[in-house]
């Protein structure tokens, strides 16, 4: 370990539990002025409870904050933030109709003689916040025309004229490209060079090595300790948060056979998809890589009914589908895992089982009734097959981790038998154990015949994961890559250079 240095934060022996469960265990946490201090752990290890009780939503039941020295009691939102601590999460904290600089100066507005906002004053303090960042963003555009990148930055540049010593960033990169990650990178890192501390957040490992100084363990509520970035590899963290070694993914290429499961011809949407031609075969994962925009979601949208063509043809299991709805798709066999799991893909409302059953319920009918003991009997041998971590298969939904909220959604298809499973960003939000159990339940689907569409913003998942990879640009399938010996320098090129005028074999 480092020698130690005068700590801008101590965060001792915070212990908070909620019913039935103790959400964090006597942990220690501490940062130095002008570091990033990341805090990594797999889902319901305590990360977000911990910073829930730094900015003030939740009080811990023990423990002991201090604050440059002073100790803090009865921590709210509103103190916090008098305290310098500005805390970032992954759904934006912005009021959409108003300007990236109306924002940055929300409730400090510069006011003239009468009382009255100072619109110049207001717009150029902004843009002073804007340019200590080096954020190339007019103060003037509405929030809500704003991609996630850019409402990050705003974000940002509201803690900084806030003069917040302590930014907590709460899976920031989670919607955002290869070079949108790089920008944020050096926006946090410009923080830190003007003495400002981030606490850093997120399930990807290789992201805390780019950009942390030191890295804290979470694990079942506990703390299991904190590294400087140099001392562990991300092997060893890996370890450290599921407390045993994860197997490595092995993509065999014997599943694949020459049965093609779908075949799309010359594909379009007027304005979104051009002329894309593919295909997917028994046992084969198809990777689709590509930046944000590219139409990766819309053609999963589109091979799943929920949007429609405006040309080319769709063959699945070697006849031609005519007319596509969700419905229809799932009685042939396809099924969806959507990117917004929770938007698209549960109904949180309802327990877990029901959430498995809600896409198989005709293989559930009696008469004109549902045998609701098969039903919960089936939902119960998936909850348990995919070891999906719920106090039973009755809980509701929405209070489980986000992996465990993913592998619902896969049970939810494994259940219904589908023939072609399109994955749009299959683990996305969630940590290291539940990413490598998804995707062995992946390689065993591809073992018992079934064929997966697979879209990922994650370039080393694209890589490790498919058989085959096909990059998208601007709506068109730009090329198809085999999977000997392509590195992510090769995918991201096509994926931001490539000339895409229709397909390039």
């Amino acid at each position: 370990m480092a020698e130690q240095a005068t700590q801008i934060l101590e965060m001792n022996q915070i212990s908070k539990g909620f019913p039935g469960v103790r959400a964090l265990d006597a942990v220690d946490f501490d940062l130095r002025p002008g570091e990033i201090h990341a805090i990594v752990g797999e889902n319901g290890a305590g990360k977000s409870t911990l910073i829930k009780i730094l900015s003030g939503a939740y009080l811990p039941d023990r423990g002991e904050i201090i604050v440059r020295g002073r100790t803090v009691s009865n921590l709210t939102p509103h103190s916090a933030q008098r305290l310098g601590i500005a805390t970032i999460y992954q759904e934006r904290n912005l009021v959409p109709l108003m300007t990236a600089g109306e924002n940055i100066l929300l409730n400090h507005e510069p006011r003239n003689g009468w009382g009255l906002v100072d619109t110049r004053r207001l717009y150029r303090e902004a843009q002073e916040i804007l340019t200590s960042l080096e954020i190339d963003l007019d103060p003037h555009v509405v929030v809500s025309t704003l991609g996630a990148a850019r409402q990050q930055a705003v974000e940002l540049a509201k803690a900084l004229f806030l003069k917040a010593n302590i930014v907590v960033m709460d899976e920031p990169t989670a919607a955002f490209d290869q070079s949108e990650i790089k920008n944020l990178f050096t926006m946090a890192r410009r923080l830190r060079e003007q003495g400002t501390s981030v606490v850093y957040i997120s399930h990807h490992l290789e992201e805390v090595f780019q950009i942390a100084d030191r890295v804290t363990v979470l694990r079942d509520g506990r703390r299991i300790g904190t590294y400087d970035i140099g001392e562990v590899t991300e092997k060893s963290l890996v370890s450290l948060m599921v407390g045993r070694e994860i197997a490595n993914v092995l993509v065999d290429t014997s599943s694949v056979t020459p049965d093609e499961v779908l075949r799309i011809e010359h594909l379009s949407v007027q304005g979104l998809l051009f002329d894309i031609t593919l295909s997917v075969h028994r046992g084969e994962i198809l990777g689709v890589a590509g930046m944000v925009g590219s139409g990766r979601t819309e053609l999963a949208r589109l091979l799943f009914g929920a949007l429609q063509p405006s040309g080319g043809r769709i063959f699945f299991k070697g006849r031609e589908v005519r007319s596509q709805t969700p419905t229809r798709s799932i009685r042939r066999g396809i099924g969806l895992v959507p990117e917004e799991r929770k938007i698209d893909g549960l109904v949180l409302g309802m327990d877990v089982g029901k959430n498995i059953t809600l896409a198989a319920l005709r293989r559930f009918r009696s008469a004109l009734l549902l045998d609701l003991g098969k039903e919960k009997r089936s939902a119960l041998e998936y909850v348990q097959r995919l070891g999906i971590r719920a106090t039973s298969a009755s809980q509701q939904v929405q209070y489980l981790s986000g992996g465990n909220q993913q592998k619902v959604v896969m049970a939810k298809w494994l259940l219904a038998d589908a023939d072609l499973l399109i994955v749009d960003e299959p683990t996305k939000g969630v940590d290291v154990a539940a990413k490598a159990e998804i995707h062995h339940l992946m390689l065993d689907l591809c073992e018992r015949g079934k064929a997966i569409l697979m879209i990922s913003s994650d370039l080393p998942e694209i890589i490790t994961m498919s058989h085959r990879i096909a990059v998208m640009r601007r709506g068109h399938l730009v090329t198809e890559l085999p999977r000997e010996g392509v590195t992510q320098e090769m995918v991201l090129a096509f994926a931001i250079g490539g000339e895409g005028n229709g397909n390039q074999k």
